[in-house]
């Protein structure tokens, strides 16, 4: 089983290349944004738990996330594997994760994270906000708030794959197809 967490920065091109490794290696897609969405939406037992923290301006508690992500899991027997894309965001939610994914006999196989300098990230994230219309990405000093938060609460991630010898560091700047065969170089060498 091939699983693998797609890390990096704001603007360094998840989304991008998620959809690219999704349809090549063809895995399932794992979105805590859109878990909460559909839990909510659908009105579950989770949704409603997640609605109330969300009510008071509190973030989601990691075990309540982890419970969401092994309802995905379980609903998907069979799969040749999953992609976590924005998750884990903490080495608490990580070490979550695995304490999870190593009960199901199911580890992560690797973490490839999107590289680029702050100055290249800034930029794709202004030309994002001019095509999207997100106004968050239209503004220098959310931007910058993003990249700082990044920094401090969810590159720590990095380090905490990195001693399990799973962390890939991918070259997030050139060509969409250039990084996406770097990316699929990695996959193969690790899967």
């Amino acid at each position: 089983m091939l699983n693998i967490i797609l890390f990096g920065p704001p603007g360094a091109g998840k989304g991008t290349q998620s959809a690219k490794i999704i349809e090549k290696y063809d895995l399932v897609h794992i979105s805590t944004g859109d878990l909460f969405r559909k839990h909510m939406g659908e009105g579950t037992e989770l949704g409603k738990l997640a609605q109330e923290y969300i009510d008071y301006g509190n973030l989601v508690p990691d075990k309540l996330v982890i419970r969401m992500v092994e309802v995905k899991i379980r609903s998907h027997t069979g799969t040749k594997g999953f992609i976590f894309d924005g998750f884990p965001r903490t080495v608490a939610q990580a070490i979550a994760l695995d304490e999870m994914l190593d009960k199901r006999n199911m580890p992560i196989t690797t973490m490839l994270a999107l590289e680029a300098d702050d100055d290249e990230l800034k930029a794709r994230i202004r030309l994002r906000g001019k095509t999207s219309g997100r106004v968050d990405d239209q503004n220098d000093e959310k931007i910058n708030n993003r990249i700082r938060v990044y920094k401090e609460e969810t590159l720590p991630v990095a380090k905490y794959y990195a001693n399990q010898s799973k962390y890939h560091g991918i070259n997030g700047v050139g060509s969409i197809d250039g990084i996406f065969n770097d990316i699929c170089m990695t996959i193969d060498l690790v899967k």
